[in-house]
C-alpha cells in the first residue's frame, strides 16, 4: 500500500508559556498543503527500510516512521514484517512538518494494512507519543493547535483559490535557537477572530519566532519582504522556519529566486 504524506504551513504562531516538562505552550493554526512525500509499505518476510529522494540525516532508528512501527508492534503482537520505502520530497527541518506527517501517515497506513480498525482518536494518541505536530496529520484538516501542539480544535479556514509560493532557504533553525529568542506571552487578539478576516492577516497574524530569527538571519526576512512587494495578501515564516510562504490572489509574475533555494508553487 502507498500513501502520500503532505506538508503543512502555520497561519500565526504564538508562544504563550513555558511548561514544567520542558516544552512550550503554543497557539497556532496549521493548514495542510499539497507538497508530498511518498510512503509505501508492503508485507514482506524479510522486512526492511529504505529511503530515496532528499537525504535523511541521522540514524535510521531515530526515524519517526520506524518509531511508529515500533509503537504498534509493542501493542499488537504478531504483526507481519514490513518492507518500508519512503521517497522524501518535503525538506527537513524547514517548519513544514514533513517528518511528523510521515509518522502520522505511517500509523494510518499500518492501521489499514493490518486491519486494526483504530479510530482517529486512538491514532492521535499514538501520534502524540511521536511528536507534537504528529496528531494534526491524522485528520489532516485545518486546526488550531494548543498545548504543545497536540490539543486540536477544528476551524473553518480555507485557502482555496489562493496561489501558494513557498521558499525554503536551506537554513536549519534548531529548536534551541528558535525558542531562545522568544519571550512567552499571550496574544492581545484572539486567533480565531483574526483568521476569520483575511484583511487582518498581514498586520495581526503573527509568528512569534520571526522577530529574533529575522534578526539573526536577515535573508529570511528579505524573502518575506519580497513576497509582499510582489503582491502577497499574506506572507510568513512557517513554524520555526526557515521556510517562508506567500499567499496570493493570483499567480505573481515578478518573482525570481536563487537556484539553490527549494521553491514550491501551487494553485490551491
Amino acid at each position: 500500500m502507498i500513501t502520500f504524506p503532505n506538508a503543512k504551513i502555520n497561519l500565526g504562531l504564538h508562544i504563550t508559556g513555558k511548561r514544567t516538562d520542558g516544552y512550550h505552550e503554543i497557539e497556532t493554526c496549521m493548514v495542510p498543503i499539497p507538497l508530498f512525500d511518498a510512503l509505501e509499505m508492503i508485507v514482506d518476510k524479510k522486512g526492511g527500510w529504505e529511503s530515496t529522494g532528499l537525504f535523511i540525516p541521522g540514524d535510521s532508528k531515530d526515524n519517526l516512521i520506524l518509531k511508529a512501527e515500533k509503537l504498534f508492534r509493542k501493542d499488537f503482537q504478531g504483526l507481519p514484517n514490513l518492507k518500508i520505502h519512503l521517497h522524501k520530497n518535503i525538506p527537513m527541518g524547514a517548519g513544514l512538518g514533513g517528518g511528523s506527517a510521515d509518522a502520522a501517515f505511517a500509523l494510518k497506513l499500518m492501521n489499514n494494512l493490518f486491519d486494526l480498525h483504530l479510530d482517529d482518536f486512538f491514532l492521535e494518541e499514538y501520534a502524540a507519543q511521536l511528536g507534537s505536530d504528529c496528531p494534526f496529520f491524522v485528520e489532516n484538516a485545518p486546526k488550531i493547535a494548543r498545548g504543545r501542539g497536540e490539543i486540536l480544535q477544528p476551524i473553518d479556514v480555507s485557502l482555496q483559490g489562493s496561489y501558494l509560493v513557498l521558499i525554503y532557504l536551506g537554513i536549519h533553525i534548531g529548536t534551541k535557537e528558535a525558542y531562545a529568542g522568544v519571550t512567552p506571552k499571550h496574544p492581545s487578539v484572539k486567533l480565531e477572530e483574526v483568521l476569520a478576516d483575511k484583511s487582518r492577516w498581514k498586520e495581526e497574524l503573527v509568528n512569534d519566532f520571526e522577530a529574533s530569527i529575522f534578526q539573526s538571519h536577515p535573508e529570511i526576512k528579505a524573502i518575506k519582504t519580497q513576497l509582499y512587494e510582489s503582491g502577497a495578501y499574506y506572507a510568513a515564516m512557517s513554524g520555526s522556519g526557515s521556510t517562508v510562504f506567500g499567499l496570493f490572489h493570483e499567480k505573481p509574475s515578478n518573482l525570481s529566486w536563487k537556484g539553490e533555494y527549494f521553491v514550491f508553487e501551487k494553485h490551491l
